[in-house]
């Protein structure tokens, strides 16, 4: 029997305690891909056994609060036997359909990076409406690396969450969605997002002050977000958009849910900074020098 060629991308999943994610990643990735890496931050649970048991290779990464973080770390570190890098998080996984397509991308051989589009699942069901998430997680791994922000006295992220890969040469997309499914729960979820707008209110602090360059290499739905982060109608927006306007509330209660969700985390970065622009003002200051 003739055996099935690989696909020559390395498939990289920083992860931290995901022993309830990682066995269904694994096993969606199959052996369909050249080699698969698991980046490990030091998880206390059964993470690191379960991808050595599926035969993936594990990295343990120790962040020290200074760039480079976990991916850009992985770019930086890995000796990589394929042109491609396919980053996935343990609560996302691959599916046939987007396999299929995968073969014929690679061999069209036309970008150097491709958006990845997923469907969600939340209240044990999938959403097939709304605003539907996408990253930019497929690409040639000499053709950039995650933007870079002088964050090392505010974030606690070890791992580039909201940054995009800055790329040189054109970007495509696969069509084919991939799924995006977390076991680890509800509180899980309000913990996450807790520190995700944080990160977003300090994020939207330091731009206030950015140079030229820093907003230039956003992309436009990243420089309308920023530009509008503190203001009290923008959660609402979103929320009509993606309610109303791409039909989320097809989805029933677990569509109105995420919505609602949503909306309350625009409200929490907004609310965050406010309280930091208070703190910063409320700063002492200095002695006064005399003239």
């Amino acid at each position: 029997m003739k055996t099935q060629q690989k696909l020559p991308v390395t498939v990289c999943l920083p992860v931290l305690n995901e022993e309830k994610n990682l066995p269904s990643c694994l096993e969606a990735l199959g052996d369909a891909f050249t080699e698969i890496v698991v980046v490990d931050s030091g998880s206390r649970d059964r993470t690191t056994d379960i991808a050595r048991s599926a035969g993936a290779t594990v990295m343990e990464f120790q962040w020290d609060g200074t760039f480079p973080k976990k991916r850009n770390w992985f770019l930086r570190t890995h000796n990589f036997k394929t042109p491609w890098v396919l980053f996935l998080d343990g609560d996302e996984r691959v599916t046939p359909a987007f396999l299929s397509e995968l073969k014929v991308v690679l061999n069209s051989d036309s970008h150097s990076g491709y958006w990845i589009s997923f469907t969600n699942w939340f209240m044990d069901k999938p959403l097939h409406h709304g605003d539907v998430f996408r990253k930019l997680a497929l690409f040639r791994h000499e053709a950039g690396e995650y933007e870079r922000f002088p964050e090392d006295s505010w974030s606690h992220l070890d791992m580039e969450v909201h940054e995009h890969p800055v790329l040189g040469g054109s970007i495509g997309e696969i069509k084919s969605r991939l799924e995006h499914h977390d076991f680890r729960g509800f509180e899980h979820y309000i913990s996450k997002h807790n520190q995700y707008s944080t990160w977003e209110a300090n994020r939207w602090v330091w731009l206030q002050s950015a140079d030229r360059t820093s907003w230039d290499k956003l992309t436009d739905r990243q420089k309308f977000k920023y530009r509008y982060l503190d203001r009290l109608w923008l959660g609402y927006i979103y929320f009509a958009a993606s309610y109303v306007g791409k039909k989320g509330f097809l989805d029933g209660r677990a569509g109105l849910t995420f919505a609602l969700l949503k909306l309350r985390y625009f409200q929490d970065i907004r609310l965050k900074i406010k309280e930091r622009l208070l703190s910063d003002a409320n700063l002492p200051k200095g002695p006064k020098q005399d003239a």
